[in-house]
């Protein structure tokens, strides 16, 4: 468990250098805020639906070859987007950057398919949760420097996060173990590694059904928030890569004390589904607050109000781990990542152009909170999703070894 919990953390913090900035290195670019929004969602956009058809494939390929070297391809597509990314002198070259990138990895997805390999079904939630730690450790390290680097030059961060990157390739090469054995790797078949094969066999795995719109709808509204956080917080409050980073450092702190020290305590008294629900209730309400908030310090204070809504995504993934059986986690974990990309690809078209439609109010003005807004009702149906699935058909928590993905 700690060598793939550090192999994240480094994963994180490279993608957290990069937060604060790309939105501005997309505005090198731009002659207007409207522009910077529109283009800013082309680039995410570029790098969603890369990522929509490559995580089932890269999850089915780490099925049958091993975890290890499908992580060891997406460190090297993290070190050639970020280094590119640095040298890029169009608007057409980061989208193209992005894309490749998209394609290239499927680290998140992989990494928790790791953790599945060596933990039983009945820690999985409290397994994942700290990974998600390490993530929220690596949000804590990575926009935090990432802002004060953006501050001397923008594209600076880039160039820090495409050297962590390639740390992470030579700590997987020379020191991160294998977690799946040969003998319950299972074929590879490009039928079961497209995106719609994949999503219809989560959707098949027993009490899972109905939460993959659950999830849709959550991530959905978190990669709007992430789509518009820091062009929002620029329009509306004047912020820049400093302030984004340390808001960003927050968002990290919150998911470390969550995921990492307070959910297996949590766990004991709450289960997995209940908790998922209590997530999703908190965030409807602080997507709606950001949007509403008049003050720059009231984002932090809500931020630190929604530490529940850290533990949904730990929560819904264990469940939905749970569903499956040994052989198939790559590629059920892989379909959990394509649907995440899926919603990666609409949020920025559905985020940035809400964001776009109100980018020129004057700064201040609630009206550049309509991203929020959506994204909080969102995360409201979700919930109502939730809790009529979590009545109807209870998770399971362990299951026969039976393919239900065929």
């Amino acid at each position: 468990m700690r060598f793939i919990m550090l192999a994240v953390l480094i994963d994180m913090m490279s993608i957290g250098l990069m937060i604060p900035v790309l939105p501005h290195i997309v505005g090198l670019f731009t002659a207007s805020r409207t522009d910077q929004a529109f283009w800013f969602g082309a680039v995410s956009f570029a790098f969603g639906i890369a990522n929509f058809f490559s995580s089932p494939i890269l999850g089915a390929a780490s099925d049958h070859f091993g975890r290890r070297p499908v992580l060891l391809i997406g460190f090297c597509g993290l070190a050639f987007t970020f280094f590119m990314t640095a040298a890029a002198t169009s608007l057409w070259m980061l989208v193209v950057v992005r894309f490749i990138g998209g394609a290239m990895q499927a680290n998140v997805a992989i990494a928790n398919a790791y953790v599945a390999d060596i933990t039983p079904t009945t820690d999985r939630t409290r397994r994942f949760g700290l990974l998600g730690a390490m993530m929220g450790l690596g949000f804590i390290l990575g926009p935090a420097i990432g802002g004060v680097l953006g501050d001397l030059d923008v594209r600076l961060p880039f160039v820090a996060a495409g050297t962590l990157a390639v740390i992470n390739w030579l700590y997987g090469y020379f020191v991160l173990p294998e977690s799946l054995p040969p003998e319950k790797r299972t074929p590879f078949g490009w039928h079961k590694a497209n995106p719609i094969t994949a999503l219809r066999g989560l959707i098949d795995l027993r009490g899972v059904g109905m939460l993959v719109a659950v999830m849709a709808l959550s991530t959905l509204s978190q990669f709007m928030l992430h789509a518009t956080w820091v062009l929002y917080t620029s329009f509306k409050f004047g912020w820049g890569p400093h302030e984004t980073g340390l808001s960003l450092m927050t968002v990290g702190v919150v998911n470390v004390v969550m995921q990492g020290v307070l959910l297996k305590h949590v766990l004991r008294w709450i289960s997995a589904p209940t908790l998922a629900m209590i997530g999703l209730f908190s965030a409807a309400w602080a997507y709606t607050a950001f949007g509403l908030a008049t003050q720059s310090w009231m984002l932090l204070v809500i931020i630190v109000l929604n530490m529940p809504s850290a533990a949904t995504n730990s929560t819904l993934q264990s469940i939905v781990s749970n569903a499956a059986h040994a052989g198939i986690q790559g590629r059920t974990l892989g379909a959990v990542s394509s649907l995440n990309s899926m919603m990666a690809v609409l949020a920025p078209m559905a985020g940035a152009g809400l964001l776009a439609l109100v980018s020129e109010s004057p700064q201040g003005d609630i009206r550049l909170g309509l991203p929020f807004f959506v994204g909080g009702l969102l995360q409201a149906l979700a919930l109502a999703l939730a809790i009529w699935h979590f009545r109807h058909q209870p998770a399971h928590h362990a299951l026969p070894s039976t393919d239900h993905t065929r």
